[in-house]
C-alpha cells in the first residue's frame, strides 16, 4: 500500500454545488444570497469581528493589563553557566556575550545561584543573587558589582 494510491470509497465525494447556473441548478438567481441586504451585494466583503451591528466581542470586553515601559529587562545566568565558561580569568558580561551564553544585555547582568562552583571565579555582573554570591565567595571567588 502506498499513500499516494489512497483514494476515497465510491460515493463519498460529491461535486461542488454550481452557484447561480440557472433555475435547474437548484441554486440559480440569487444563488442563496437572499433577497434583499448587505449580503446580497456584490462585492460585499465583512470586516473581521463584524455582528451585525451589535457591539463586538473585542468591544464588549474590558481592556486590561498594563505593560511598564520603564521595566529593566536582566540577561539571566546560573552559577554552573559560569563553571563552564571559567577558563578565563574574569568572567565579565562582554565575554558571556562572546561566547554566546547570552544573547543581549538589554539592561545588564544578574547571576543566579542555581547549580554548584568548584573554582574560584571573579564574576562581574550587575547583579547577584544571595545564593550566588555565597556559592562565588564559599568557592574562593569574588562577586563584583558593575555600576550602571
Amino acid at each position: 500500500m502506498n499513500l499516494s494510491e489512497l483514494r476515497p470509497p465510491k460515493g463519498q465525494v460529491h461535486k461542488p454545488k454550481r452557484v447561480g447556473r440557472g433555475m435547474g441548478s437548484g441554486l440559480g438567481k440569487t444563488a442563496g444570497r437572499g433577497e434583499k441586504g448587505q449580503r446580497s451585494r456584490t462585492g460585499f466583503s465583512q470586516k473581521r469581528g463584524f455582528e451585525g451591528g451589535q457591539m463586538p466581542l473585542h468591544r464588549r470586553l474590558p481592556k486590561r493589563g498594563f505593560t511598564n515601559p520603564f521595566k529593566k529587562r536582566f540577561a539571566v545566568v546560573n552559577v554552573q553557566t559560569l563553571a563552564r565558561v571559567a577558563d578565563a580569568g574574569a568572567i565579565t558580561p562582554q565575554l558571556l556575550l562572546e561566547r554566546g551564553v547570552i544573547s543581549s544585555l538589554h539592561h545588564g547582568l544578574r547571576v543566579l545561584g542555581q547549580g554548584e562552583v568548584t573554582q574560584a571565579l571573579v564574576v562581574q555582573a550587575h547583579h547577584f543573587s544571595e545564593s550566588a554570591r555565597k556559592k562565588i565567595e564559599a568557592a574562593g571567588g569574588r562577586a563584583e558589582l558593575i555600576g550602571d
